[in-house]
């Protein structure tokens, strides 16, 4: 059952891989889009955490979990599919495109907290560690692969036809996952959804561990929300990196992405899952000062080491962190809880992109990137100067209390 829920994200991922080169470059070099247009995409494709985050984990808790990823998978596959269609027919705009991707950025809210919520009832408690490393590992080899396969597609195709590709993936991960058992029974008896969403906030913000590690993940969102609204423009317009390059040099950040992947079983049983996640941050965040430092053929070398270095970072973080929330959340919490963190950790991004945006009008690609490598120390800072640094690994604390309303009408 593991292995069909992982063969679908990652044919999903490698689609939505090659689509992160594919559609800012129809932006930048299709339809000319200046460097806060490109940022309106990027926002675009992150807003729903800000609009729907809190209520999905209701949703989730309350729909037929797997009935409700295919139709995510469905969604998003039309959605990226008319971009293709209107460029065809000679009607394709910035505003197509930005409401595409607010489109599947809904659809992707929802799959999303489904996704994480489903893991937990497939593999055992022991095992969440070693299969969210694998989770990790797998979304960084598509985000290693993607966007080199993307910028070659794009380089043989052109930028707008390489998104069929991405279509194609969610119809092939809806296929697979039609044909996983129901996971749950959707419950709609219970408390109000307002009673429900409070629950989850109150639980995540009252935890001495999570919320620190939310609030940092929020600070490192806002600071990638920039980096992806200026780095296609940067690469493109200050390094002139042909689509086939840009593919390349943001693909390191995959790689960086995949050792981190594979080391983070390693750190955290040698250093503990607090130092370890901890050391990561502080690292990755000051190897990204890299990114804007050179031109020419070492701009560019200088820019993949400093992706390496940050996706090392972040991915070592990442799966600290959401292991922690996955073996400390009660189960009948855990949707919302996922739906919290990611409500105000992913909700900051299109403000983070809409900032970086501005920056790279206002003073060219370069300032704006030199300003999103700044922010990118915020994240490490936040954690560090929280009960986390005193840790050794992330325990778990006698529990918050949390609202007496019968959260036992969940489906698990």
């Amino acid at each position: 059952m593991f292995w069909r829920y992982w063969s679908a994200m990652a044919v999903s991922q490698t689609g939505t891989a090659i689509t992160a080169v594919a559609l800012p470059l129809v932006a930048v070099t299709t339809l000319d889009a200046s460097a806060f247009e490109v940022s309106l995409l990027t926002a675009a494709a992150y807003l729903a955490w800000a609009v729907i985050g809190l209520p999905a984990g209701v949703f989730t808790q309350r729909m037929p979990l797997r009935g409700t990823q295919v139709a995510m998978d469905a969604v998003r596959a039309v959605a990226i599919a008319s971009v293709p269609v209107a460029w065809w027919l000679g009607h394709l705009t910035m505003a197509h495109l930005v409401v595409a991707a607010l489109v599947i950025s809904l659809a992707n809210v929802v799959f999303d907290v489904g996704n994480q919520t489903f893991l937990p009832s497939i593999v055992s408690r022991e095992e969440l560690t070693a299969r969210n490393s694998l989770v990790s590992a797998t979304h960084s080899a598509t985000a290693l692969g993607g966007p080199g396969i993307g910028g070659l597609v794009v380089q043989l195709l052109g930028a707008v036809p390489t998104l069929l590709l991405d279509a194609v993936s969610f119809v092939v991960s809806a296929i697979l996952l039609r044909g996983l058992p129901k996971a749950s029974v959707p419950n709609t008896d219970g408390p109000a959804m307002g009673a429900m969403i409070r629950e989850g906030w109150r639980f995540v913000t009252r935890h001495p561990v999570m919320r620190p590690l939310m609030w940092g993940a929020t600070a490192d969102n806002f600071a990638n929300g920039a980096l992806m609204a200026v780095i296609p423009v940067f690469l493109v317009r200050d390094l002139h990196a042909s689509p086939a390059l840009v593919g390349i040099l943001i693909a390191a950040d995959g790689l960086g992405s995949l050792i981190g992947a594979a080391l983070a079983p390693w750190l955290t049983a040698r250093l503990g899952s607090a130092r370890a996640l901890l050391i990561a941050a502080v690292g990755g965040a000051a190897v990204a000062m890299l990114m804007p430092v050179g031109r020419g053929v070492w701009g560019m070398v200088a820019f993949a080491v400093a992706n390496v270095g940050f996706g090392i970072g972040v991915v070592v973080f990442s799966i600290n962190a959401r292991t922690h929330r996955q073996v400390t959340s009660p189960p009948e919490l855990l949707s919302r809880v996922i739906a919290t963190v990611r409500f105000v950790s992913w909700g900051v991004t299109p403000f983070g992109a809409l900032l970086g945006g501005a920056v790279a009008s206002a003073a060219g690609p370069r300032g704006g990137l030199w300003v999103a490598c700044l922010l990118t120390l915020l994240g490490p800072a936040v954690v560090w100067f929280s009960p986390v640094r005193r840790l050794r690994d992330l325990v778990e604390p006698p529990e918050p209390r949390v609202s007496s309303a019968p959260a036992g009408s969940s489906s698990r």
